[in-house]
């Protein structure tokens, strides 16, 4: 390490120059390649994934996605039949239909070819009572392919058409895909400034400051461009680039923001610029790497489920990590050479000149709260656990399944859209349920010849098209509508009722198979594999970062206690998310959209996720009570020690991560909300309550504990060191933390007290 950050440090303007090429290099890469996300969460053997791959090869026409155009007249102003709202209408769709990129516009209102100007109407596109009506868009591209101004000039074009009593809205993927492009942006300045701010005030310096922010965009955006080119060599979900951004930011930043504290310290220790990034690379560099090794094993966990939907999000995440961690050791160094003796404050660059160089023992809050919960554990550890369950309980209700444009934001078109179609044709019409049949013989052709009828006398159906079969024969489709929502349970007790009792009974005595697909049937498949094997991903993502730490600690319980804290995080950070997007809480006043079940895929990214965080925060507090531990042997001054000297750099990450992640919120995507509070919910409690309160508690507990290993296997693990020591001759590091004499206790009163192995031993 020490090697590579000279290198870095002599030649550092290459570095800068290697580093803007390879970022420009990808980006134009990926501009003229174009994107290739997927939103497909079909996995292959299900009923819904036989239902599409037989959409796609039997009846083409309808597999695609479509947009719909929805109007309604107002109570009072007549209905969708009006000469008024036909010729207005009519018109509109007209210059829709005219629109680039637009194949097709298909609605109520038909030429007769009886007399100039007159219409027919297609009655199944009007409402019972005549108010609603609809048309469907279809596009030249898939959703995922088509430009955002392309697809406003549509809306705009269709909205114009509305008047005072006359409501024209939007609906369907392409219109939902492109509705929130620009906030999405506009949350990751927001998150960037607010991070830069908090650093501003943390470090005092402007150039120090820009330095993380600087190395995780550059890293980040090397990242966004190659996860658009990783889109063309796997499946990698729409929201993939997003939420590698999300997590690249998080921890892009903090991972500088480590590194560039230890240089500073090293600069006000007195060292030459050079010497000190050298040396903050050399140590805090390394736990960098551990900790991003971490958060990369726990993203890479997702490749146990071998499902390719979560493959491409593992492994995009996972680069952009890579790449973060990569700008922190690289990159980073190179820009402290550049701006030298102005990482530190004008007030702190003029007091070495002044006064010589000066040691500083951490003080104020972090000293007294170390003591604090030394003194406290039994209670203040009580306190937090009893906060975490608290959060946690809402979990128990969590519910995976659909979510749709329903639970958009009440001022997005789409979901106007949404509900004048549940109000217009029943909340099931958003989301139908399609059934394929394959037919071999007469008996098969008979049999489902029937099932609309069965269908229709089904409880929970609300309607159920003709049998309709394919140009082959072999395939027929059916379509019904649900009387309840698609993201209703009724719907998923619909979808389940279908598969094991109505189609198995009406294929009786046949040999005719009859799969039931559609939206709410994909996600309740999707959710159904995701928890069947979520306990084997938990296990090995326990199990990896159990083992990094071990490594790393050489202790039973320094892992364990992480893992049982990365659980409290993830429940309490779950609770929190069911009850915002599942209870609604808040959800609407914070324009997050109506409340709804959540997306079956949300926990296992989230798990990874928050452990590789989590990990994080564990390996920066507990590696400086280990170093502690192995010069005193006494366990009260290492967790003392070691929270008071890392806390306020953790909590300063801890801000800037929840900053940028609650900035996500603004994205204008459910998903990304999500994740956005869910994480940022995560690393507040992580920083906040589990790592600087009951993690040290139970530390001071366990006493001696914390550090047993077997002799044996101590004798059998490898060794590594999170953080090289210091050479000998150098200048010491900043002096301790002041260890005063608990009362009633046998600690010693300074730091080496008990520093040669054997020697003082902790008092009951």
């Amino acid at each position: 390490m020490a090697a590579l950050a000279r290198w870095c440090l002599r030649r550092r303007l290459v570095v800068i120059a290697l580093w803007l090429a390879a970022f420009a290099g990808v980006s134009v890469a990926a501009v003229v390649t174009g994107s290739a996300y997927s939103n497909d969460y079909g996995i292959p053997g299900t009923d819904s994934a036989r239902v599409s791959a037989l959409m796609a090869r039997e009846f083409p026409q309808r597999a695609g996605d479509s947009d719909t155009i929805v109007w309604q007249t107002a109570p009072g102003a007549g209905t969708v039949r009006a000469v008024d709202v036909r010729q207005r209408m009519a018109a509109a769709l007209e210059r829709v239909g005219e629109l680039p990129g637009v194949v097709s516009v298909t609605g109520p209102y038909q030429p007769d070819g009886t007399a100039p100007g007159e219409t027919a109407m297609d009655t199944s596109r009007i409402s019972a009572d005549g108010h609603t009506a609809y048309a469907t868009v279809v596009f030249d591209k898939p959703a995922s392919e088509l430009g955002a101004a392309q697809v406003r000039e549509v809306v705009r074009t269709a909205r114009a058409a509305a008047t005072d009593g006359l409501r024209v809205e939007m609906g369907g993927a392409g219109i939902g895909a492109a509705q929130g492009t620009g906030s999405a942006h506009l949350s990751e300045a927001i998150g960037v400034a607010a991070a830069a701010v908090v650093l501003l005030l943390a470090f005092g310096s402007l150039a120090a400051a820009l330095l993380p922010i600087a190395t995780a965009v550059v890293g980040v955006g090397t990242a966004y461009a190659g996860v658009g080119l990783l889109g063309h060599a796997m499946t990698v979900a729409d929201f993939a680039p997003m939420l590698g951004t999300l997590i690249g930011l998080g921890v892009g930043i903090d991972y500088a923001l480590f590194i560039v504290t230890r240089h500073r310290q090293g600069l006000l220790a007195g060292l030459p610029v050079e010497e000190a990034a050298r040396r903050a690379v050399a140590t805090s560099g390394r736990a960098v790497i551990f900790a991003g090794a971490t958060v990369c094993v726990a993203l890479l966990g997702m490749l146990v489920l071998r499902l390719d939907f979560l493959n491409g999000v593992a492994v995009a995440s996972a680069l952009t990590v890579l790449l973060t961690v990569a700008a922190s050791i690289t990159l980073l160094p190179a820009l402290l050479g550049l701006i030298g003796t102005r990482a530190l404050s004008r007030r702190q660059r003029r007091r070495p000149a002044s006064r010589g160089p000066r040691r500083r023992a951490p003080r104020g809050f972090a000293v007294r709260w170390s003591a604090l919960v030394e003194r406290r554990p039994k209670l203040l550890g009580a306190l937090a656990a009893v906060l975490m369950l608290v959060l946690a309980l809402p979990t128990l209700s969590l519910r995976l399944g659909t979510s749709d444009q329903g639970n958009d934001p009440a001022s997005a078109t789409t979901r106007r859209a949404y509900d004048l179609l549940a109000d217009g044709f029943g909340p099931g019409f958003n989301g139908p349920l399609t059934l394929v049949g394959r037919i071999d013989g007469a008996a098969d052709r008979l049999a489902f010849g029937k099932l609309p009828e069965t269908l229709r006398g089904t409880e929970g159906v609300a309607s159920v098209s003709r049998a309709e079969p394919s140009t082959s024969g072999d395939t027929a489709v059916i379509t019904v509508v649900p009387t309840t929502a698609p993201q209703s349970r009724a719907t998923s007790d619909l979808v389940a009722r279908l598969r094991h009792q109505v189609l198995p009974k009406a294929a009786e005595s046949t040999s005719l198979r009859v799969y039931v697909g559609g939206l709410t049937a994909g996600y309740d498949d999707f959710a159904t594999v995701i928890v069947g094997k979520l306990p084997l991903f938990v296990g090995v993502v326990v199990g990896l970062g159990g083992a990094l730490l071990l490594l790393a600690f050489r202790s039973i319980g320094i892992p364990v206690k992480a893992a049982v804290m990365n659980v409290a995080a993830v429940a309490a950070s779950f609770g929190v998310v069911v009850a915002v997007f599942q209870w609604g809480w808040g959800s609407e006043p914070l324009n997050l959209g109506r409340a709804g079940p959540i997306e079956p895929f949300l926990p296992v990214i989230m798990i990874a996720v928050l452990f590789g965080l989590s990990m994080d925060y564990q390996v920066f507090l507990v590696s400086r009570m280990y170093e502690e531990w192995r010069q005193t042997r006494d366990n009260r001054v290492a967790v003392r020690v070691g929270l008071a000297e890392t806390s306020r750099v953790i909590n300063s990450a801890a801000v800037i991560m929840i900053a940028v992640f609650s900035a996500f919120v603004l994205s204008g995507d459910r998903i990304i909300a999500m994740f956005g509070i869910g994480l940022a919910a995560a690393v507040a409690l992580d920083a906040f309550v589990l790592r600087t309160l009951l993690v040290p508690a139970l530390m001071h507990l366990l006493g001696r504990a914390n550090w047993w290993l077997p002799r044996r296997l101590d004798r059998l693990l490898p060794r590594i060191s999170i953080e090289a020591p210091w050479p000998a001759g150098s200048p010491p590091e900043p002096s301790p933390v002041p260890h005063p004499r608990p009362s009633g206790s046998t600690a010693p009163t300074a730091r080496h007290a008990a520093a040669a192995p054997g020697g003082h031993r902790e008092g009951p």
